[in-house]
């Protein structure tokens, strides 16, 4: 049936938003971080050093985006910021202990959405869904260039 028959792009969007909504509850209620923070905060605590345009880059966010969100999370306490040795226009981001403990909490809340994701998409599905969407993202990324 044709994506337009099973209103594909409405039953997309209202999935994305309500699990986004979820998750964002969980995880802050583990451990004080959204979704897009511990996007962040993931890159952060794997490199231990990092700068926000690589982040930005990673994550295809606008380097302002993580700039207000390393501001949240600098007020949190769950990351120190400071000058670029190489470049002293940019900003080096690192983790500290508080924000540590904070993204490892994360990993339990997180299990919860995916186990919901599972549930919704059992054995094969997950896999067919995902590659539809991959294949998507592709399309779209191509459009674009």
């Amino acid at each position: 049936m044709p994506a337009k028959e099973q209103r594909f792009f409405f039953l997309i969007q209202t999935a994305a938003h309500r699990l986004k909504m979820r998750a964002d509850a969980e995880m802050l209620a583990a451990g004080g971080l959204t979704t897009s923070q511990a996007a962040v905060m993931a890159i952060v605590c794997a490199e231990g050093r990092v700068s926000q345009r690589e982040i930005a880059s990673r994550l295809k966010q606008r380097e302002s985006a993580v700039g207000a969100m390393a501001e949240r999370l600098l007020k949190a306490g769950y990351i120190t910021r400071t000058r670029s040795a190489s470049d002293k226009r940019a900003w080096t981001l690192a983790p500290t202990r508080a924000g540590r403990r904070a993204f490892d909490a994360m990993g339990a809340a997180f299990a919860g959405i995916n186990a919901l994701i599972d549930e919704a998409f059992p054995g094969t599905d997950i896999d067919r869904a995902a590659k539809g969407l991959r294949r998507l993202i592709g399309l779209l990324e191509a459009e674009g260039e």
